[in-house]
């Protein structure tokens, strides 16, 4: 793979935090990026991050048709964990869809590398937040019965590889993590899905552009 831009991650208030080298990060703050990350997010006001690292942050609101769209991917309530992976998935890419028409980040593409060029562009570290964001408001909205949200993770780390970051959930009674990744595709598709020991080895699905790179 012919990679142009990596993601070097550092620790902000003891989470994994990254930002993207090679998008226009001049005005990405690391006191934006920890507030947005721990802020608690709500219909009437969350935070969305773009162009790399933050560099660009928008705030917006959900209508309740808007988050009716959502909503329907949980009905009826998932019976178990993976049927409500499954539901978090679809939802974070209805989210995705919602939001980019709002922003501009409609046309985000697959991946990072190669796609400086594109206005709107999100990073792996701008996905991993922002996906974080969605399933909170799933969780605040009584959407999340078998799985909690725990901090972003990172792979790699330069020395084996480039750095790439995710959110992450793990299943409440088997205690098994999950990575819940939004970088393989295009804006509006579902999140993969993945178990982190098979994220954590490099897994790029296989239909996804960046696996033909």
């Amino acid at each position: 793979m012919n990679y142009l831009i990596a993601c070097l991650f550092f620790s902000v208030a003891g989470i994994d935090i990254g930002i993207g080298i090679g998008i226009p990060l001049a005005h990405a703050d690391l006191n934006d990026i920890n507030r947005i990350y721990h802020s608690t997010p709500t219909l009437a006001a969350f935070e969305i991050c773009q162009g790399g690292g933050c560099a660009q942050f928008d705030q917006l609101s959900l209508t309740p048709a808007e988050w009716d769209n959502v909503t329907r991917h949980f009905v009826p309530l998932p019976a178990n964990a993976q049927v409500e992976r499954d539901a978090i998935a679809q939802a974070i890419g209805v989210l995705e869809d919602i939001v980019g028409t709002k922003i501009g980040t409609a046309a985000d593409r697959a991946g990072t590398f190669n796609n400086s060029d594109y206005l709107h562009q999100q990073d792996c570290n701008d996905e991993a937040i922002n996906s974080t964001t969605y399933m909170r408001l799933m969780q605040q909205a009584g959407l999340l019965h078998f799985h909690r949200i725990l901090d972003t993770r990172t792979r790699k780390f330069f020395f084996t590889g480039w750095p790439h970051s995710t959110a992450v959930i793990q299943e409440i009674e088997s205690h098994a993590e999950y990575a819940v990744d939004s970088w393989f595709y295009d804006n509006s598709y579902p999140a993969t899905i993945v178990p982190m020991a098979q994220w954590k080895e490099g897994y790029i699905p296989d239909d996804s552009p960046l696996s033909v790179q």
